[in-house]
């Protein structure tokens, strides 16, 4: 069939063309600085070709799978990838061996290692302390002239994630991006010490900024810092060589706190109790303590005007900025509760008591205390952790839920204390229907129960979109035609319903046509996304597909199929 060959033959062409075009357009300048070894010399001249992976994402890549999908391969070459885990492609190939439907497993291929692949911008394993260091070099990181707080900064493992097509790193998107690894730590050294190196560095950002939700690039990296086109004036004053963005988020410090947490429970190694982390510790207390202060003064009903935090942008987007000169409104004494100025989706809290990230950081603040107990000699502080976050989960059931005439007894999504709730749910993380995934409550109880009907129906949340081609929550951050399929994730996570489950995932996989997961997607035409490139959907995507595994392998692998675990022994045929 001559016709057919030249029709393949202009195909290939055409592809071929599309490819090196991308590349051009796409590839990094090698970046060399002054006082770089070899080694580092080296890493770049290697790289210099490597596409920008925010380009290269955007476009199918062969080999396409043998699914009726044909999703592309996306992974950036070998010498390209960030980070590689001889044990994250054991599990790769496992789970796609395994997994009958192709085109689910090439998303699962994809996905799974797209925060290694990608997103891990600078690790050093921590063989070199700040004393070992040439003087130079101190000196370049602000290092040789240490008080005794400061002594230590940025000693042992490091390791900077960024959240994908932007060049900083948030702290709740890095935590949950590194999630999906913790099984494999205490099987891989390589994963561990990337995990340990990114507590570490998430220490050092929490000491410097702890009411920040992203930051750049460490000086020690030698990566340039990044803008954020953004006129902010926020209190306290920050670094912008230190700081990308200063959004107080609550749910940014309990990320912190999960990430050691997590760490802890794969590894039971308490190696990331440094002096530096009980020092971003004890900033994360005074922050909260700070930030649990009503908005006026108990006994005379005076305005406190001296509230720490502050935050005003120039904009024209009210989700972008607090009002009230940059305090937000106002919060009740009393509660137990802490104020969260911006939600995880970085828009702004309407009513300040977030409740997600308040039963979040309840039980990280629980689980840390196990973790302060094992190292042993705090025996003290272990047990003001288990009180302040025994105390604060009180607070949740207390001040956070409220009586819905339709849906019963409910978790609110915002509260003041003064009566005021928002019943709602965002996509964004941590969110009302992940509570169960968040440690707070079991996914049988009624309460949640009762939230997740009313957050998974339109007539109850007025984010959950539905249209011709997907639905799911979305949230204000986009706008009111884009679904997250993040919350189609957490909805399989959170369900024992295996139809539930499987319509979730389809839509998901449905709407992945670039082989990777997307940010949000238009519940009216899946071709339209937000977002080609971002890890931490991709790493929730692969927790699911692992969490499938495990529960429920009848959906993955077959009737009859053993579970598959994560740093176990899998059992599969």
């Amino acid at each position: 069939m001559p016709g057919m060959a030249l029709v393949g033959s202009c195909l290939w062409s055409i592809l071929a063309w599309s490819i090196w075009f991308q590349v051009q357009v796409g590839a990094s300048p090698p970046r060399l600085v002054a006082g770089a070894s070899p080694e580092e010399l080296g890493a770049v001249k290697s790289r210099a070709g490597c596409p920008d992976y925010k380009h290269y994402s955007a476009y199918p890549h062969f080999p396409f799978s043998d699914g009726p999908l044909r999703l592309p391969f996306q992974r950036p070459s070998p010498a390209c990838r960030t980070f590689t885990s001889v044990a994250v492609e054991k599990v790769i190939e496992e789970m796609t061996r395994r997994m009958t439907d192709k085109d689910l497993a090439r998303l699962f291929e994809n996905a799974f290692p797209n925060t290694l692949d990608t997103t891990v911008r600078w690790h050093v394993d921590g063989t070199e302390t700040t004393a070992k260091r040439p003087a130079a070099e101190q000196k370049r990181q602000g290092t040789h002239r240490l008080g005794a707080r400061d002594r230590g900064q940025w000693d042992g493992a490091q390791s900077f994630i960024v959240t994908g097509d932007i060049n900083a790193e948030w702290l709740r998107d890095s935590s949950s991006q590194l999630a999906v690894y913790h099984a494999l730590s205490a099987h891989d050294s390589a994963i561990k010490q990337l995990i340990l190196g990114a507590i570490n560095t998430q220490a050092e950002f929490v000491i410097e900024s702890p009411y920040c939700n992203a930051f750049q690039a460490p000086l020690a990296s030698r990566q340039p810092a990044a803008g954020n086109g953004q006129q902010d004036a926020v209190h306290p004053a920050y670094e912008p060589s230190v700081v990308f963005e200063c959004k107080w988020e609550l749910d940014s410090l309990a990320s912190f706190l999960a990430l050691g947490n997590a760490f802890y429970a794969a590894t039971q190694s308490t190696a990331f109790l440094t002096p530096r982390w009980y020092t971003a510790l004890g900033t994360v207390l005074r922050v909260l303590d700070a930030q649990s202060q009503p908005t006026f003064e108990a006994e005379t009903g005076r305005f406190e005007a001296a509230n720490e935090y502050t935050f005003r942008r120039h904009t024209d987007v009210g989700t972008e900025t607090l009002n009230l000169a940059g305090v937000g409104n106002p919060i009740n004494n009393g509660t137990g509760l802490v104020r969260s100025a911006f939600r995880p989706s970085d828009d702004a809290t309407i009513l300040p008591f977030f409740i997600p990230a308040n039963a979040m950081i309840s039980v990280e603040l629980q689980r840390a205390a196990l973790a302060v107990r094992a190292a042993g000699g705090k025996p003290r502080l272990a047990r003001t952790l288990q009180l302040r976050g025994e105390q604060l989960a009180q607070a949740v059931w207390a001040h956070g839920t409220r009586e819905h005439p339709r849906w019963g007894r409910v978790f609110a999504y915002e509260v003041d204390g003064y009566g005021s709730a928002i019943l709602m749910d965002d996509a964004n993380l941590p969110s009302l229907l992940a509570l169960p995934l968040l440690g707070f409550v079991d996914v049988s109880n009624d309460t949640y129960q009762n939230t997740r009907r009313m957050v998974l129906a339109k007539q109850g949340n007025p984010y959950y979109l539905q249209g011709r081609a997907f639905r799911g929550i979305g949230g204000p951050h986009i706008g009111l035609q884009n679904a997250w399929p993040m919350s189609l994730l957490v909805q399989a996570m959170t369900s024992t319903d295996d139809a539930e489950i499987m319509d979730s995932i389809t839509l998901v996989r449905n709407a992945s046509r670039l082989g990777l997961v997307h940010e949000s997607i238009n519940v009216d035409y899946f071709l339209d996304y937000t977002r080609s490139w971002f890890a931490w959907a991709n790493s929730v995507f692969a927790q699911t597909i692992l969490d499938l595994a495990r529960r429920k392998p009848h959906l993955l692998f077959g009737e009859g199929a053993a579970p598959f675990v994560v740093g176990g022994e899998d059992k599969g045929g």
